[in-house]
């Protein structure tokens, strides 16, 4: 791997670790519960200290810290870091999208210009998810983007700006049922 190459890649680790952190720090605050309380709760024993690490993605959480974290939380780790990824932007175009489908509906100018295909869909989208948040997967963002004449990346970063809120967990889209 050519120096350049190593540098981009580490770039990539920092901010997917950053995108990672920040969205375990929000909903850890959504939940009104202080870093310390957190750690307190915590059967590994981390520290307050190495917590602020991983929210500022300062270092790097491994597979079972993140799993730890995230239950801890009451929040699927894999809604986590998918969340966290499309806060930050990144890999958009290969993870499901989370989308607050009130917030498409109420955004100025969903009804106007390229991207009006998606007020309608929103609407409709809400007879099959009455809780507000639609999981969009890969696929399906592919062929919107289709429907839409736009590319794929740039449906899916509109869509991304939807992301809901950081205190929602699956089981509490579902309470509202």
């Amino acid at each position: 791997m050519s120096e350049l190459a190593e540098l981009q890649a580490e770039s990539l680790r920092t901010a997917v670790g950053r995108a990672v952190g920040a969205e375990l720090r929000s909903v850890r605050e959504a939940r009104g519960v202080s870093r310390v309380a957190f750690v307190q709760q915590l059967p590994s024993g981390v520290g307050a200290r190495t917590l602020l690490a991983y929210e500022h993605g300062v270092r790097q959480l491994t597979l079972s810290r993140l799993v730890e974290l995230a239950e801890a939380l009451d929040i699927d780790p894999g809604v986590l870091v998918t969340r966290g990824l499309q806060r930050a932007r990144l890999y958009l175009e290969r993870v499901t999208l989370h989308v607050d489908l009130y917030a498409v509906l109420h955004h100025p100018t969903v009804g106007k210009g390229r991207f009006r295909a998606m007020l309608r869909w929103a609407g409709n989208a809400l007879n099959e998810n009455p809780h507000g948040i639609a999981e969009v997967d890969v696929k399906v963002v592919r062929n919107l983007a289709l429907l839409t004449g736009c590319s794929h990346r740039d449906l899916a970063g509109f869509l991304a700006q939807f992301t809901p809120s950081p205190g929602t967990t699956d089981d509490e889209e579902e309470k509202g049922d």
